[in-house]
């Protein structure tokens, strides 16, 4: 293939969700990887309040793209690009260890039976409709192959997680339309990656598999930024 015609088929704009307990910064070096190659990269800030709300907010970051998308989501994330995903404009979904729910389930569904001897992610109770991790228990689980300051800087900048947004029930699974790619984290403590195998499976979806924590966006970008990048040639 000549290069103008690989550069027709290729989808400039991403858009990068984020998942549960975090915001939109971590994404920073993924940005930068792609930002270089010369994608448009655009950061969804979600409040990670409901389902409902989260994909208003991606869709609204939709919206303002020139063209089609592909669009990326991270653990709880991964509803979101399920729901939002519907969206006219997107070319293609990338899920990194992330949930993909399929027609009237959520996270909480996918969550219900655990894996067989797989860690217990260190949610704790529900405080005014919320969730946090452990502190504690926040590197180990969720970002043990982080530097162990920036690792703590997470634990204690922790973002609350909507019970609404855990509860939130997709309602049309984008991943039966649109081409979908994902990304497993091999070390992954808080989705077990048997599990993410089996929804990968599920949704049909071409995958990668890589050495990484649940935080494998910070940890190993290059990874996720190439997985990027193979689906916004979107080879079938």
């Amino acid at each position: 293939m000549s290069p103008s015609a690989e550069a027709a088929t290729r989808v400039n704009n991403v858009v990068l969700v984020h998942g549960g307990f975090v915001d939109g910064s971590g994404w920073e070096a993924v940005h930068k990887l792609l930002t270089a190659k010369g994608y448009n990269v655009s950061v969804v800030q979600n409040p990670t309040t409901s389902l409902a709300v989260d994909t208003a907010v991606t869709k609204a970051v939709l919206d303002a793209q020139d063209g089609p998308v592909i669009l990326v989501g991270h653990s709880y994330g991964g509803a979101v690009i399920t729901e939002a995903g519907n969206d006219a404009k997107v070319a293609a979904l990338v899920y990194i260890a992330a949930f993909a729910p399929d027609n009237g389930e959520s996270v909480k569904t996918l969550t219900s039976n655990p894996v067989p001897g797989a860690p217990v992610p260190p949610i704790l109770p529900p405080v005014n409709g919320f969730l946090m991790l452990d502190k504690a228990k926040f590197a180990a689980s969720f970002a043990a192959d982080v530097p162990p300051e920036r690792a703590r800087f997470l634990a204690n900048a922790q973002v609350p997680w909507g019970v609404d947004a855990y509860m939130g029930q997709v309602s049309t699974a984008a991943w039966h339309t649109k081409p979908s790619w994902y990304l497993v984290a091999t070390n992954d403590r808080m989705i077990p990656p048997p599990a993410q195998r089996q929804m990968s499976q599920r949704a049909g979806a071409k995958v990668v598999e890589a050495a990484g924590s649940h935080a494998v966006y910070e940890s190993n970008p290059q990874a996720v930024a190439d997985i990027i990048e193979k689906a916004s040639q979107l080879k079938k």
